[in-house]
């Protein structure tokens, strides 16, 4: 009896890394014995991998079995390395010849089955970046991992098939023994509805060329109105008007949600800006990511790309809005936990809603509010001057009237905005290309104040406004990210004044106590 080895993958956020299954039997009585910092779903592989292997055929050594996952200081936890274990096990017995560099991504059950795991996806991105192409997983799994370019993909239904195609001897084998062929769960493969288009939403013309604006250049929005103006509708329209991800940020965002996958594996690259919309009891965690051990991603990231939209955002606790800041700037998160820290990326659009007061009757007149002015500043405040100063276009709607709910006719559908905003893109993409960069909410300060900075006399009241301490440098910045996007709109070359001027409306007409 020899050594035994395999490989497999652990996930530290989005960041894969080879791990190496090295098996042992020694000459003492029976055990199983599982090293490198395995957490408690991981510890309980040793009971699945046995019954496993005997409803196979091929059962386990009956002497002391030791199995280290290297590198030893690499936290690592799920059931993913079910396969790679049991593989490892009976390498090292004997019963199968050496898997070489293949590596393998399954969980076992009782009897045999390979089950899917989540995570596949950026765990095989990450083997096939370490020069390990060959990957075997469950078979619910194998269009998730066909999904990554430049991987060799083999899928098995049971642990038999496994054995059978790594040199076990067929006579021994239950090749027989495979309960019903997994399936995803009926909630995860319902069709999805029509999705909600911009033809429902009445009157607010102001507010639509608003949510245009943040669509073409992707920039955070926030509506103030009371009750029943239409903020919820037009925050739910946005993605129908958001352009399909190309294949890189496609890969980005099907990996998060790979790794965020609880019902059903994933088949095809998801091409729709996701859209997230967490309840304002949200904690941080749920928002921001984490739990116990390793970090897990929360809703800003799987948001990435896409939109999160904070409905009701006085109702949140203030230490989750303010968590918000360091992703609106850098566009990642960093969590840190005692077991470790994880890395996701986080680069979404934040729209936000909320009523003028608790009440919500305090617009217009005011004459039904029931607040009181202490009662309100606390409200508002939530919302705090930092966390408004990253949001480039903040707008307060009125509430509907007769006349607005019966101009119909007058309103344009998603997919006529969407043309504009799809135009408008092209035209920023490649302007924007000598500097790596595809939306104008991601140009650099210095590159709005230097290259890319409008004539004087077309900033002259952005440039009064700086002087009269009205807008923060970052505030400055963002009034020019704004303009550029109307600009391309309008089909212009370079902002014009008007440009500017209505970039700067736009932020001056909310503001945070």
């Amino acid at each position: 009896m020899g050594l035994g080895r395999t490989f497999s993958v652990a996930l530290v956020g989005l960041n894969g890394y080879i791990v190496e299954v090295e098996a042992d039997i020694g000459q003492t009585l029976p055990a199983f014995v599982l090293l490198g910092l395995p957490d408690a779903s991981l510890s309980e592989a040793k009971e699945r991998i046995k019954a496993a292997a005997k409803n196979a055929g091929v059962p386990l050594s009956r002497r002391k079995i030791t199995v280290n996952l290297v590198p030893a200081s690499l936290p690592k936890k799920g059931s993913g390395f079910d396969l790679a274990i049991v593989l490892a096990a009976l390498q090292a017995a004997g019963d199968i010849r050496s898997a070489g560099r293949t590596v393998f991504l399954a969980e076992l059950g009782l009897d045999g089955r390979l089950r899917p795991v989540s995570g596949v996806l950026p765990a095989v991105m990450a083997a096939v970046d370490a020069g390990y192409s060959q990957v075997a997983v469950a078979a619910a799994n194998a269009d998730e991992a066909a999904l990554v370019p430049g991987a060799e993909v083999r899928s098995f239904e049971t642990l038999a098939e496994v054995l059978l195609a790594f040199g076990a001897d067929l006579d021994r084998l239950n090749l027989a023994a495979s309960g019903p062929r997994w399936e995803p769960t009926a909630a995860a493969t319902a069709p999805a509805g029509p999705a909600p288009d911009l033809a429902d939403v009445a009157g607010q013309h102001d507010a639509r060329m608003a949510l245009e604006v943040a669509a073409a250049g992707g920039h955070h929005l926030l509506l103030v109105g009371p009750p029943g103006a239409g903020k919820t509708m037009l925050a739910e329209r946005l993605p129908g008007i958001l352009p399909d991800l190309p294949d890189h940020h496609a890969m980005e965002v099907t990996a998060i949600h790979s790794l965020s996958a609880i019902a059903a594996p994933l088949t095809e690259l998801i091409r729709r800006p996701p859209y997230e919309s967490p309840h304002h009891t949200a904690t941080a965690v749920s928002i921001i990511g984490g739990g116990s051990g390793l970090p897990r991603p929360g809703a800003a990231s799987r948001a990435h790309r896409g939109v999160l939209f904070m409905d009701e955002a006085p109702e949140y606790d203030r230490q989750v809005l303010d968590a918000l800041r360091q992703p609106l700037e850098s566009g990642k998160l960093v969590v840190h936990r005692a077991a470790g820290s994880a890395a996701y990326p986080a680069r979404f659009q934040l729209v936000m809603a909320a009523n003028p007061c608790p009440c919500g009757l305090s617009g217009g007149k005011g004459l039904d509010c029931t607040c009181t002015a202490e009662q309100k500043r606390r409200y508002f405040g939530k919302l705090s001057n930092p966390l408004t100063d990253r949001i480039d276009l903040q707008l307060t709607l009125q509430r509907l009237t007769v006349a607005m709910m019966s101009a119909g006719c007058s309103r344009e559908s998603s997919a006529v905005v969407a043309g504009r905003v799809a135009a408008a893109r092209t035209a920023q993409q490649e302007r924007l290309r000598p500097w790596g960069i595809g939306l104008n909410s991601e140009i650099s300060g210095e590159l709005l104040t230097g290259k890319l900075r409008p004539s004087p006399a077309v900033t002259r009241d952005l440039d009064r406004a700086m002087e009269r301490a009205v807008l923060t440098g970052r505030g400055y910045t963002r009034v020019l990210r704004v303009a550029w996007t109307l600009a391309d709109l309008a089909g212009l070359d370079r902002p014009d004044r008007d440009a500017v001027s209505t970039a700067l409306t736009f932020r001056q007409q909310v503001k945070a106590a």
